[in-house]
């Protein structure tokens, strides 16, 4: 009887094994013209809006501080769930909308993560099941009536500031490219969408990215809280410095619930650092 279990446990690691090895995303990459970043069964493409130039302030937001466009992919079954968000200037809001109702996609959510930019730039989610290539090409009807440039990203430059100080601060060592340091941080549990896991990858981790600006940095992002989390979070924040800039929804049925806490700030990089430290430890985290 052990032996026969043994099999059929090597049997289906062998098949499991086979099936994650056959994700295809080369449909995809084909209908947008670019190699796209794969994570176990999951697959992005993004899309910075170089075009655009977003003063916060004084700051210039660069593309992968806060105005990256991105498309996810998750396979299910023969086909695909697909998720994401478009950056947008408000007269391309309508557009893009009219070409996803057309294509049969839903949108999720629509609304501002920063307070105050110059121009204002809102952020259009979105959703939608089926076949990877035929989603893929829904969604580049969408960005063709945008000015997003559909050019693949410029392979990321070497770091040109030291982020060691703010790394110590935080206890985590974050993806270092240009003057920009990037964090992806999932919660403890899982998070579900009509039964299906949705991967940290695609969007459901603290999303935490700060920029070099001289001497200072500016950061935001999002964090990923459940209703009991979002006030704690919002008091930290405050405590330290670091502005509230919405709260609100991005998906429709998960769970659980999730509130999407975004934020900004521009100060010292201990002080934002400290900060954003203090917001994480109200937030249930992977260990």
């Amino acid at each position: 009887m052990k032996r026969a279990l043994l099999l059929l446990g090597i049997v289906l690691f062998g098949f499991t094994s086979a099936y994650a090895k056959d994700v295809d995303w080369s449909s995809v990459e084909k209908v947008f013209a670019q190699k796209g970043k794969a994570q176990g069964n999951a697959f992005k493409v993004t899309f910075p809006r170089s075009d655009l130039s977003v003063l916060m302030g004084e700051v210039k937001v660069e593309p992968g501080l806060a105005l990256t466009s991105w498309i996810g992919f998750d396979k299910m079954g023969k086909n695909a769930m697909m998720m994401g968000d478009l950056v947008l200037l408000e007269s391309e809001v309508g557009p893009v909308t009219a070409k996803l109702v057309e294509h049969g996609l839903k949108v999720t959510a629509l609304h501002n993560h920063l307070i105050g930019s110059n121009p204002p730039v809102l952020y259009l989610h979105f959703a939608g099941e089926g076949d990877p290539g035929k989603l893929a090409a829904a969604m580049y009807s969408a960005l063709s009536v945008t000015a997003t440039p559909m050019t693949p990203p410029k392979t990321a430059a070497a770091a040109t500031y030291d982020w060691r100080r703010v790394e110590a601060i935080l206890g985590r060592e974050g993806q270092k490219k240009g003057d920009l340091l990037q964090y992806s941080i999932p919660r403890r549990e899982k998070v579900k969408e009509h039964g299906m896991e949705i991967p940290p990858f695609l969007g459901v981790g603290q999303t935490i990215n700060l920029q070099a600006v001289g001497g200072k940095v500016a950061t935001t992002g999002d964090f990923v809280l459940i209703g009991s989390e979002v006030n704690p979070v919002v008091k930290a924040l405050t405590e330290h410095g670091i502005m509230v800039t919405a709260v609100h929804s991005h998906m429709l049925f998960e769970s659980p619930r999730l509130f999407f806490l975004h934020f900004w700030a521009y100060d010292t990089p201990e002080k934002v650092a400290t900060g954003l430290k203090a917001a994480l430890g109200k937030v249930n985290l992977a260990k």
